[in-house]
């Protein structure tokens, strides 16, 4: 058996390349369309960089080691410690809001399964500087109209959001004591993945009442109405309940309301989000989360030293990827050949006259092919077949009564068209250069 790659890491074939190119460049079309600018760091960051924000835990989920310098390193997991990184060395001199993104390559080492590998691509968009709602509003518009570009509809993805801080209200207002919120937390996050039992189990663990424990387990089945009329009253959730409004209604003016659902289930899982929280979701349920992010207020604080608000998003190619084959929507890949050269070997001056052609069209800007070694004419044509090329260039010996200016011809052969003849190298580029639709 040949080699193959390891557990989890995958070979991108031209047909694989393609689909990521094809993701990768809407992801840069969409985002850039946003004021956002590309950003990168080195793949390789110092282990503690990671460990500060996550824990000593973490390095058994990492691609770890000690280098040469006797350096503990890491390879990026995540971009965001980076992203930290590098915002704080230059907090004072970057325009605020800071409006950066990244596509970068991220590693775990950890098991693998549907939608989870050992190694992916990831957009991260984020924004630094800014506190008002309307810059969350705007991060979520982002992430939807990516889903947009990729022929995906409001009945394929919904955008599920909730609030920590609207959440932790309604904690507060059910007394439950501040230690025990990341139970809660913990529960509402795997609400839809664990037997009821089990969550009221967990809850009761945690000091939790019953009957309170039953009134956070209906918290899915509350729309942002039903929280309005419950709780709106209650001092500890006015205040967010009001913010949270506010954001729906951006996002209606933002174009994206059909997509989102509100769920006070999502919670992210990450200690460090403070406000609003976001994942995208296909209809159906079939795969992972496409993308989750939200606001992270104090991140950048404690892993970059800057006092700066924070929100940001990270979607990754892995279950975007199956989500877009699943619905027929991932490009095929096509030839890039454009143009096929072909010229009899009898010709006394084969190759030349064929290489000299195939340069000049080149120059103006077309994909061309030619045969790398002697053939005849109709395996010329059969190979440009099978390399996909839509037009064949065909370059005739010369004629032997014209003169010398005008001594050879060269001819477009096209399906569905009749043939068109120039009789210098200079016309046939002229017209190759104002022509359109040769691609098949």
């Amino acid at each position: 058996m040949p080699p193959q790659p390891l557990p989890g890491f995958r070979d991108f074939y031209p047909e694989q390349f393609a689909e990521r190119a094809h993701i990768f460049d809407t992801w840069r079309r969409i985002v850039r369309r946003y004021s956002f600018v590309e950003y990168d760091g080195p793949p390789l960051e110092p282990l503690d960089l990671y460990t500060q924000k996550s824990g000593d835990e973490i390095v058994t989920q990492l691609y770890s080691f000690v280098d040469k310098g006797e350096r503990a390193v890491a390879m990026r997991p995540e971009m965001t410690p980076t992203f930290a990184r590098m915002v704080g060395a230059r907090a004072q001199a970057l325009r605020k809001p800071v409006r950066w993104f990244s596509i970068p390559q991220l590693f775990r080492y950890e098991r693998t399964q549907k939608g989870r590998l050992r190694e992916h691509y990831q957009l991260n968009v984020d924004l630094v500087g800014e506190t008002d709602v309307t810059a969350d509003a705007e991060l979520l518009s982002i992430a939807i109209e990516i889903m947009r570009a990729f022929g995906l509809t409001s009945d394929d993805v919904r955008a599920r959001v909730s609030d920590r801080r609207l959440l932790n209200g309604l904690l507060e207002h059910l007394a439950i004591p501040a230690s025990a919120w990341d139970a809660v937390y913990a529960v509402l996050d795997k609400l839809d993945r664990q037997p009821r039992d089990v969550s009221f189990e967990r809850l009761a663990a945690a000091a939790i009442a019953p009957d309170v424990a039953e009134c956070i387990l209906g918290f899915g089945a509350l729309d942002f109405s039903a929280v309005q009329a419950r709780y709106g009253s209650a001092p500890a959730v006015a205040e967010p309940i009001a913010r949270f409004a506010t954001y729906l209604a951006h996002a209606d003016a933002l174009g994206v309301a059909s997509w989102v659902k509100f769920d006070l289930t999502i919670v992210r899982g990450l200690a460090y989000y403070t406000g609003i929280v976001f994942e995208l979701f296909d209809a159906k349920g079939d795969f992972r989360a496409i993308c989750g992010g939200g606001r992270y207020d104090a991140l950048l604080a404690s892993l970059g030293g800057t006092e700066l608000p924070a929100l940001g998003f990270g979607m990754g190619d892995v279950v975007l990827g199956e989500l877009l084959r699943d619905r027929g929507l991932m490009p095929r890949l096509t030839s890039p050949v454009e143009y096929w050269v072909s010229q009899s070997p009898l010709d006394a001056d084969f190759p030349s006259a064929m290489l000299g052609t195939a340069t000049a069209l080149r120059q103006s800007g077309r994909v061309v092919e030619f045969s790398l070694r002697a053939q005849k004419l109709d395996k010329q044509f059969e190979s440009g077949r099978k390399a996909g090329a839509a037009a064949f260039v065909i370059v005739d010996p010369e004629v032997a009564d014209a003169p010398p200016v005008h001594s050879r011809k060269w001819r477009v052969r096209r399906a569905g068209h009749d043939d068109v003849t120039f009789t210098t190298l200079d016309d046939l580029v002229t017209w190759v250069s104002t022509t359109t639709g040769t691609k098949s």
